[in-house]
């Protein structure tokens, strides 16, 4: 999950997915640790724990409205890409998103999503979102 506004629409899509299949949700955000304090224990801690919370934060409106949905979270280091296929192992079905561009010469997808499609053994939703 991106933590940034305008995931609304991928949120939704997940939980109503997770809610149709009588299925548990795994939520899982790729928590971006600074290059200089990447090799630092502590700080990688900290960077995980303030992901963590945010995350739960972000959370908390979609359990509300989804509350037969059991949901998990993670908050795991590293890159989003790296962290999404590994953590996509066994899933039943993983969603992202992309971001609507309307430039005609731009990619339509970014690289967390590329990676997403081509790397996960689970078929993959790739929801469009502001």
């Amino acid at each position: 999950m991106d933590l940034h506004p305008g995931t609304d629409d991928v949120l939704a899509f997940a939980f109503a997915a997770a809610g149709r299949r009588d299925v548990p949700l795994r939520v899982v955000h790729a928590a971006k640790v600074p290059l200089f304090h990447a090799h630092a224990p502590a700080h990688r801690e900290r960077a995980a724990a303030e992901a963590a919370a945010a995350l739960g934060a972000a959370l908390a409106p979609w359990r509300e409205r989804f509350p037969a949905v059991a949901v998990t979270e993670r908050a795991v280091p590293g890159a989003a890409a790296q962290v999404l296929v590994e953590e996509a192992a066994g899933a039943l079905l993983v969603v992202t998103g992309r971001r609507i561009r309307r430039a005609p010469v731009v990619p339509h997808i970014g690289h967390v999503t590329h990676a997403v499609m081509h790397h996960c053994t689970a078929p993959v939703a790739v929801v469009a979102h502001a």
